[in-house]
């Protein structure tokens, strides 16, 4: 038995995106090229990027690929952080504690050698952003701040934050907004323009696309400065010869979206739903963590993203559950931090206020397009099991790095 659910780690290559890749690979022309097998390569590129702009609610010189989302929220971060400083001292970046490690490790090194200074938005238990607290912030940082950066759907805990109300709150204080939207592409309506932000991060390898392919929605009236020099491609915002069968492979899963999300959203969804009552019901000391299945709707969306489920089990260690699972065949992820085979306790839970024993509890199911009911039913049958062995095992006492 082989059952993946960690999709949100990565997703299996949809076979619509290994055509298209494929297709390319077999071609040849560099797109920067002024001769013929060049310039056909170039309007496929640019086919491409408007194909992926409309997924993202940009035009097509507004969006920028690069190798992923890693990168895509690097060259927002500190691009924003270096233009907003060059003709005058704005070290100020406002985040949350509970971002990816994309985020918080680009503000540590902006923090560590650009003399930046952090102010940390508070979360509520949930991780969803206390908007008060934010106006706050914001209100203060009019002036001082070079910009602020928060994830739409938490990667890990699967929290949905109030995006259009926080870019309202920046855009009155005249702070650039950046949005991670990398968890939440292909299941949530992604838009630059709607949004009324600075930029937007996505991955093609959320949502079936290809490892090294992502894109960066730049709002034509943002400036951030580049991290790669040489060649001034893409508004010289990244240069470098352009990905062409990674750009197609990418445009051909951005042709399924359907009003902003992937096809089957919705059944996978309701397959999620199933997977969180079973499991609150068939094991003890198994919580939820993030938004609520019930919470009220936040902007006209759910308020958790639909393929994500995140628990902590009491008196488990999740690094503990994790192997076990595995070795009944079933993948999931901690959602923890693990450096040199260390495991972590999750910087998300910790950061939503909850306790080390707590954090290191932790556990993340997430669905894609290849999940079925056969997968939740191999994971509920595994489960209860697995979480015994573990409660029996018990939790390390090895003081965490902060």
């Amino acid at each position: 038995m082989s059952v993946y659910l960690d999709h949100a780690a990565t997703t299996p290559l949809h076979p619509a995106a290994r055509e298209a890749w494929l297709r390319a690979a077999g071609s040849v022309g560099n797109p920067a090229s002024i001769h013929g097998h060049g310039q056909r390569a170039r309007a496929q590129l640019e086919d491409a990027r408007e194909r992926i702009a409309r997924t993202l609610g940009a035009q097509s010189i507004e969006t920028v690929l690069t190798s992923g989302g890693t990168e895509s929220s690097n060259l927002a971060i500190k691009g924003f952080f270096w233009a907003r400083n060059r003709d005058e001292a704005r070290p100020l970046i406002l985040t949350t504690r509970t971002e990816h490690h994309a985020t918080l490790d680009a503000v540590e090194w902006l923090v560590a050698n650009e003399g930046a200074r952090v102010e940390w938005l508070p979360v509520d238990e949930h991780g969803l952003v206390d908007l008060d607290a934010a106006a706050a912030a914001i209100g203060r940082a009019a002036g001082d701040a070079a910009l602020l950066t928060v994830l739409h759907g938490n990667n890990e805990i699967g929290t949905v934050q109030p995006v259009r109300a926080l870019a309202r709150l920046a855009a009155d204080a005249g702070i650039p907004m950046h949005v991670d939207a990398v968890a939440s592409y292909g299941q949530l309506p992604v838009s630059l323009r709607d949004w009324g932000v600075s930029a937007v991060s996505v991955s093609a390898h959320k949502i079936g696309g290809p490892v090294g392919v992502g894109a960066l929605a730049v709002s034509r009236r943002a400036a951030p400065e580049p991290l790669i020099h040489g060649g001034g491609q893409q508004r010289g915002f990244r240069s470098g010869t352009q990905d062409l069968a990674g750009a197609l492979a990418f445009a051909a899963l951005a042709d399924a979206f359907v009003d902003g999300v992937l096809p089957g959203t919705d059944a996978l969804r309701e397959l999620r739903d199933r997977l969180v009552l079973e499991v609150g019901e068939r094991v003890p000391g198994a919580r939820l963590r993030g938004s609520a299945l019930d919470a009220p709707e936040l902007e006209g969306g759910p308020a958790r993203l639909p393929l994500n489920a995140h628990f902590t089990f009491d008196g488990c260690q999740g690094d503990s559950l994790l192997f076990l699972l595995d070795m009944a065949g079933i993948s999931a992820s901690t959602g923890s931090a693990c450096q040199a085979g260390i495991p972590e306790p999750s910087h998300v839970l910790l950061g939503c206020g909850f306790d080390e024993a707590t954090a290191r509890g932790a556990l993340r199911f997430t669905l894609g397009h290849t999940s079925t009911g056969a997968d939740v039913d191999a994971l509920l049958a595994a489960l209860p099991g697995a979480v015994a062995q573990a409660g029996r095992a018990g939790l390390s006492n090895r003081e965490a790095r902060r």
